[in-house]
């Protein structure tokens, strides 16, 4: 049972500096949310930029349900500056590296995994499908069950995993975001031909191909490659000495 509340942040990074950027998230960022916060790292991830904005970074946070996302604004927001002052000299170094983004609260689906049981279970992509999902008002746990029921089973076949699968608050249950972890190359080129209806898996994924256009789903499917320090990567939290060479940066 997931009960978490997530925030997504969709984060857009002046110039050469995602590399930074995702550093000093994971390394700088991650110990403090864990100790003051209790809010954990699901996810940082680059897009891939052949495949949506660029350049920009993906982040996801964990927190312990709507009481600790509660507790997370009051640290946040409880101060005339409305910024932590205890991380003053964090947020000066972000804002020489990304110029804004956008952000959603997003819920689980109760049958998906936190970041603990994803660690435990070894889930880990060498790319992941980061899907936003465009719906009719009030669609989206409609389309969250018919998701379970049939693409969960038709992605496995192609032997993706899945990270997760939200709905977006805030919105009329007209946004849901789905994230798949894809084990190589070569089968998101298979999972994509198959969307198109080519190639020998094709048949996988047209009872799926159906069902969404019956829902009137349509999304924007990007590809995202984990930090290095990202969680699913190292199958940890980013911990205080976790750093990178300065020639990775």
């Amino acid at each position: 049972m997931n009960d978490k509340v997530y925030i997504h942040e969709l984060i857009d990074i002046i110039g050469h500096n995602r590399a930074r950027y995702m550093h000093h998230m994971t390394a700088n960022w991650v110990p403090v949310g864990m100790r003051e916060r209790n809010m954990l790292c699901f996810g940082v991830w680059g897009t891939v930029g052949s495949t949506g904005r660029w350049p920009e970074v993906v982040n996801m946070w964990e927190l312990d349900g709507w009481d600790g996302l509660v507790d997370n604004f009051s640290h946040e927001l409880g101060n005339a500056s409305l910024q932590d002052p205890a991380l003053a000299e964090w947020w000066a170094v972000a804002a020489d590296l990304r110029r804004g983004g956008v952000d959603r609260i997003v819920v689980p689906e109760p049958w998906t995994r936190p970041i603990g049981g994803l660690i435990a279970d070894g889930v880990r992509g060498d790319l992941y499908s980061h899907e936003l999902v465009a719906l009719p008002a009030g669609a989206a746990p409609e389309f969250l069950a018919a998701f379970r029921a049939q693409a969960v089973p038709a992605h496995e076949a192609f032997d993706l995993d899945l990270v997760g699968a939200f709905r977006v608050v805030m919105v009329n249950d007209s946004e849901a975001i789905v994230i798949w972890a894809i084990p190589d190359w070569a089968t998101w080129a298979r999972v994509e031909q198959a969307w198109l209806g080519r190639g020998d898996d094709a048949d996988l994924l047209s009872g799926w191909r159906k069902t969404t256009l019956a829902l009137s789903a349509d999304w924007q499917r990007s590809l995202l490659v984990d930090a290095p320090l990202a969680p699913l990567r190292i199958g940890r939290q980013p911990e205080v000495g976790d750093r990178l060479p300065l020639d990775q940066l």
